[in-house]
């Protein structure tokens, strides 16, 4: 990185890039938040969208019920409903049930990348180099090359060889956060 981007200095090192690229923090926005918190957040939005459609809670209640959920949830509350309840179009726009959504593909990722590279050793270490190559063959032959034919549950077992496994995504996140082995 530091010679694709002619940086200089240690901010530029292996090591930093590494802890800046693992580093984890709660914060108020959906979108800003690491890889960790971030299903913390799409949570907090599927029990509050299920509570109104359920007829649990009120529209007046949902800041209120947000920022006690977020402080439940990752120990902060936001300080203003900006911050909170109303960062995202999605509610607003009609966009309701869309939220796990998020979730679901980085767990599905995290699987397929899984099956890859257990079927293909070398992705990792040319990824390592630069080489995208091997993993993108992988995917052409496992995943692209069936275009629409399947529904996603269909293929992402026919990629990988099991149905979603949450298990896989606490294995990628644990890996790369906690520095355990894969």
């Amino acid at each position: 990185m530091a010679e694709a981007f002619e940086g200089q200095g240690p901010a530029w090192s292996a090591d930093n890039l590494s802890r800046l690229y693992s580093h984890v923090e709660p914060g108020f926005i959906r979108v800003d938040a690491d890889e960790v918190t971030y299903p913390a957040h799409v949570i907090l939005r599927y029990r509050l969208e299920r509570a109104l459609i359920e007829g649990d809670m009120e529209a007046a209640d949902i800041p209120t019920a947000w920022n006690e959920a977020l402080q439940r949830i990752l120990g902060i509350t936001p300080p203003s409903d900006r911050e909170g309840c109303l960062q995202d179009i999605h509610w607003y726009d009609g966009a309701w049930g869309y939220f796990p959504t998020y979730t679901l593909g980085a767990m599905m990722a995290a699987q397929i990348f899984d099956a890859a590279r257990t079927a293909e050793p070398d992705i990792l270490p040319s990824i390592a180099r630069g080489n995208f190559q091997p993993l993108l063959n992988w995917l052409r032959k496992n995943v692209h090359g069936y275009a629409s034919k399947f529904e996603t549950p269909e293929l992402l077992e026919k990629a990988t060889g099991r149905p979603l496994d949450a298990e896989t995504f606490k294995t990628h996140l644990k890996s790369r956060y906690l520095g355990r082995p894969l």
